[in-house]
């Protein structure tokens, strides 16, 4: 769980850098043959770091290659997505509403954490995720 005592709607971090590829598994299969990186059926997680403010919290970063033209990232046009870890998701969809951000979906619950999607200024879909 996030920082307990800070509950300003922001981002804390990145959860994500996810990218589309012509072949995925190949791109899985390279990045692991040439620079060592850990392979599960996302991408790889093995980007582990500490929160400073709290020593024993482990985040990790998801990479994750897509197919070319996977909806996923829709309706942007861009070839990458980010996912931004936050805090207070709720807080931080109502500002964002109130600054006239785009704001794609409705705030997603699953067991391992909320999700959202909005539109930056340069048509950039981003992912926020707030983690359990």
């Amino acid at each position: 769980m996030e920082n307990q005592d800070n509950k300003t709607p922001k981002v804390i971090g990145i959860g994500g850098i996810f990218f589309y590829s012509d072949d995925p598994k190949e791109t899985k299969d390279w990045y692991a043959k040439n620079l060592g990186l850990d392979i599960n059926a996302w991408g790889s997680s093995s980007f582990d770091s500490r929160d400073l403010n709290n020593p024993d919290q482990i985040n990790s970063l998801q990479w994750s290659p897509f197919p070319k033209g996977d909806d996923y990232f829709l309706p942007s046009k861009k070839h990458f997505m980010i996912n931004y870890r936050v805090q207070n998701i709720e807080g931080l969809v109502e500002q964002l509403k109130e600054n006239g951000v785009t704001i794609l979906d409705n705030i997603e619950t699953y067991d391992y954490g909320k999700f959202v999607h909005i539109m930056d200024a340069e048509g950039n879909k981003i992912e926020l995720w707030e983690s359990r």
